[in-house]
This record gives C-alpha cells, structure tokens and sequence, in this order.
C-alpha cells in the first residue's frame, strides 16, 4: 500500500501517474526535476536542473536528496506558522517529519513548488493498562490539531447535534463554519482537506465516483458516515469548530 503521495503543481507540464498524483509505497523512489526518467516528476522549466532530487517513501516518512550542486531547496509545512527545513546542496537522505509538505525549489528567479502527503502518520497514548510493551497503535490516526480534522468536524456537526438524517453540509457552508478559527478559510482548501481526509481514512473509490456530478458528495458522505460509525468525532470535539453552535431550524 502506498503510504507517500506526491501532488505536481498544476499545470507544470509534468508527468504523473494515478489522476495527476504519484503514490509511493516504502523503498519507493521519484526522481524530480527538469529531464527526469519515465515515471518521475517532471518539472518543465530552465532553471530546474536536469535531476534536481529524489524522493524515498520510509513508511509513514520520506527523505529528499538535493542533487543540485549550488541550489538549497526549502520543504515548508503549511500548517507550522513558517516552520521548515532547509535542504543544502548535495544533501542527501535528508528525513522530513511533516504529514504535509510543500518542496519549494529556487528556479532562475522564481519559486516552484509541490506537495508531498505523508498521510500514513500515527499517533497513539501510553499504555494506562500497567503492561509492559508498545500501546496499541488507533485504527484511525488523527491529529485534532490539523486543518482537516476541523473539516470534518464541519462535515459531521449537524448529524451529531440531533439531525441524524440531514444533508451534509456543502462546501460553502462548511467554509462560513469554520471561518471563527480558520478565517482565510476558503472552497479550495476545504476541498483539498476533504480530498486529503479521502486518502487518510483510506476510503474505497464507491460508484458514485464514476459520476462527476455526485462524486464530492458520495465523499463527503462517506466520510461522515465513517466518522460517526467510529466515534473519529463525537459531540465534544466540536470544539475545535470555535465557536458556538449556528441555530438550527425548528
């Protein structure tokens, strides 16, 4: 199972596998750069160099190898408040720790960038049982600090707070939920979080995929469905909402 995904810029020109993304599985290997073999993430501009790096999947983990003799690359996390690390030139088997992460590469006077999901990530508490031994690890593994767990406590809210039969919310009403604690929340980062919940949870593809008009909902209802089946939200996280609860209709 693939446990690394590559997300290409948009409209850069490269070559990709899987709908626009590459999954890596672990001891995966993707090449990057401007002239890259087949199968590698093409990165069509001059000042790219021909190989400009690799990427190896480790599990819930990755490492990048900068393979640029004069440029250092920069991997972001988006939701660390400027939190990074910079990748020296000849660097190599450097481990990168965030579940998501934006690769940022210097490109004769421009920035290029793409995304790398680590969506493998788990979590889980000390054993209180008094055993010896590694706990548990969740069958679900969620951070409640991350975007996408506010997402999905949007998605889920109205079911939990006694309409157990109403639609789930659209994706314009779930950015008006969330804009007290995320306020540049916006269609396309609740779409991208919806998407990365998708993966995370490990959703099969339904046949509603098949139809383009019904396929964020059948997600979005998988999703909930899950959620509440498994209590990966219960009425108490809806804190993280921050705010009270919007009236509902009698």
């Amino acid at each position: 199972m693939h446990s690394i995904i590559v997300v290409p810029p948009a409209g850069g020109g490269e070559r990709t596998a899987h709908g626009g993304r590459i999954e890596l599985a672990s001891g995966d290997v993707l090449p990057f750069g401007r002239d890259v073999p087949a199968g590698g993430l093409e990165l069509g501009h001059e000042g790219v160099p021909r190989i400009a790096g690799e990427i190896t999947a480790h599990h819930a983990f990755w490492i990048i190898d900068n393979l640029s003799e004069n440029q250092t690359y920069v991997v972001e996390n988006p939701e660390g408040a400027g939190e990074h690390i910079k990748i020296a030139p000849g660097r190599v088997d450097a481990p990168v720790p965030f579940e998501f992460s934006r690769v940022v590469l210097p490109a004769a006077g421009e920035l290029l960038a793409f995304e790398v999901w680590a969506p493998r990530h788990a979590y889980r508490t000390a054993s209180r049982s008094g055993l010896s031994g590694p706990a548990t690890a969740p069958a679900f593994a969620l951070d409640r600090t991350k975007r996408y767990y506010a997402v999905l406590a949007a998605l889920c809210e109205t079911r939990l707070r006694g309409a157990p039969h109403a639609p789930v919310p659209t994706v314009d009403q779930i950015v008006e939920r969330l804009r007290p604690a995320w306020p540049s929340a916006t269609r396309s980062s609740v779409y991208w979080n919806i998407d990365y919940l998708a993966v995370k949870l490990r959703l099969k593809r339904g046949p509603e995929d098949h139809e383009p008009g019904l396929r964020l909902n059948g997600k979005k209802e998988s999703l909930v469905s899950l959620a509440l089946r498994f209590d990966l939200v219960r009425e108490e996280d809806l804190v993280v909402l921050g705010c009270a609860a919007p009236e509902m209709a009698p």
